[in-house]
């Protein structure tokens, strides 16, 4: 598959960004068919749910974005936190047929027991039930077009919500959402997530 912790196999200068539609035809959508994809440089990170200060050097790395592909799962726990599904979906249309391919949901990484929001954002890209690429591959495929999702994870602009000041020395250095978290959390003995 290649260094997955960079820009993959490609050339130097080239960055991966692609548009949701090709996230879908190009990238899914073969996944999903069991087609071979070229280039083959987003890596399957099975069937658990990442941590987001994991995904370095296991996902596709480009410009603070990293995808991978996935198992759909209804538990979305990580070992430290859980995705939590928002209430935005977004359909994603083919520009040249002008058809309903696939949909973007948002989920944001929630931490600690009572679920604190942080600033890691992720979007699950899922193909269309009934979605055929014309290929012989129809029967494998309606047999795994559900279960793969690509998932595209990274961190929204801004500050976290909640300020947490641990001291009266202030040097004038920013924490992070995550450490204001784990700041947060040092007194506690036992942490449960939820199922």
């Amino acid at each position: 598959m290649g260094d997955h912790g960079c820009s993959g196999n490609l050339p130097p200068g080239f960055i991966f960004s692609p548009s949701d539609e090709e996230l879908i035809l190009h990238f899914l959508d073969r996944k999903a068919s069991l087609l071979p994809c070229h280039p083959d440089i987003i890596p399957d990170l099975g069937l658990y749910p990442q941590d987001p200060w994991q995904l370095e050097g296991r996902a596709l790395s480009s410009e603070n974005q990293w995808y991978y592909f996935s198992r759909v799962m209804e538990n979305q726990a990580t070992g430290n936190g859980f995705w939590k599904p928002l209430d935005t979906e977004e359909p994603i249309f083919s520009s040249s047929a002008g058809k309903k391919v696939g949909l973007k949901k948002y989920l944001v990484y929630c931490i600690g027991p009572e679920g604190v929001e942080t600033n890691w954002m992720m979007q699950e890209y899922h193909l269309c039930s009934g979605k055929s690429n014309g290929k012989s591959y129809k029967r494998k495929q309606k047999l795994d077009c559900s279960k793969w999702i690509l998932c595209r994870v990274y961190q929204r602009e801004g500050s976290c919500s909640r300020s947490l000041n641990h001291s009266s020395d202030d040097d004038g250095t920013e924490l992070s959402c995550l450490d204001e978290m784990f700041l947060s959390m040092d007194d506690l003995d036992d942490i449960s997530f939820p199922n």
